[in-house]
């Protein structure tokens, strides 16, 4: 055991530090690898893009150059990484920490991803290539309708924009004749909880909002714009990860003239304050158990 930061580090463990976005994860990973010889593994959907290394905020060369960063940029924007690709991936660089002697710290809050890796996925069949291609044919009201009908449960546990989730969801439950819960409570090949040391990095809601605010703007002095503006130039499809990722969509809109910069940041700040009051239920009612620091 080692204590840092009010923590008592099991480096026997594989430490996860998640929590809301701008609460100060990735500072404090920084910090605790460089005091127990870590590897900070990266467990946010957005920062997985090499195309999105300003808007997600993802560690700088010179903070990389501190400590090895592993899954940081590693994916073309083209990608949809499902939980199970993240999976494999995590626990490859956790196999290559641990032969290199080095601790796991796992850092983000893309709850699916964490909750897979703990508690294991869920064993669903084959989705029938007709079934896919009939689904994802869909816009995404009509599948939200569908999905009402067809998996009042999920439909419920959805946002109505989520198209993503709600396209997986309308697939399973015709594919396979049961809906994704059903599928989901079968999970297999986590780490389980014993092999983890959670821990939730999380400040009070004022703190939150105004550091998401000063990101924001450091964002922007960054040239986030003309990321954005090089994204918007590979035409990718709207509904594709990367062009979904917090503040792309409304940087987007003012790039194409529809919103002024100031309408933007705040649209953007709102999405960015629903998104961290998420991270926070999700994270006490997934693992209540966790330390909250």
């Amino acid at each position: 055991m080692m204590s840092a930061f009010g923590i008592d580090l099991d480096l026997e463990r594989v430490t996860v530090l998640t929590g809301p976005t701008a609460g100060g994860k990735s500072a404090l990973a920084l910090d605790l690898a460089g005091r127990v010889n870590g590897v900070i593994i990266n467990a946010d959907a957005s920062q997985l893009y090499r195309d999105l290394a300003i808007v997600s905020a993802r560690p700088s060369a010179s903070e990389e150059a501190m400590v090895p960063h592993a899954l940081y940029g590693v994916l073309d924007g083209d990608n949809v990484c499902s939980a199970a690709r993240w999976v494999a991936l995590a626990r490859a660089a956790i196999t290559d920490a641990r032969r290199a002697g080095r601790q796991p710290i796992i850092v983000g809050g893309t709850g699916m991803y964490l909750a897979a890796l703990v508690e294991g996925l869920a064993p669903v069949p084959e989705i029938d290539a007709d079934v896919r291609a009939a689904v994802r044919a869909l816009d995404t009201a009509a599948a939200r309708a569908a999905l009402e009908c067809e998996d009042a449960a999920a439909a419920a546990r959805l946002m109505p924009a989520d198209r993503q989730r709600t396209l997986r969801a309308l697939e399973v439950v015709r594919s396979t004749g049961y809906p994704l819960a059903h599928w989901q409570q079968r999970r297999e090949g986590g780490l389980g909880r014993d092999a983890i040391q959670g821990v939730v990095v999380d400040r009070p809601r004022g703190e939150l909002n105004a550091r998401a605010d000063r990101r924001l703007r450091a964002m922007l002095a960054a040239g986030a714009l003309d990321e954005v503006a090089a994204l918007l130039s590979r035409r990718l499809p709207a509904d594709t990860p990367v062009m979904k990722a917090l503040a792309v969509p409304q940087l987007a809109a003012h790039l194409a003239g529809t919103l002024s910069l100031h309408e933007a940041m705040e649209q953007a700040l709102n999405v960015t304050r629903r998104y961290q009051k998420r991270q926070q239920t999700w994270a006490r009612h997934q693992f209540p158990d966790w330390q909250r620091l």
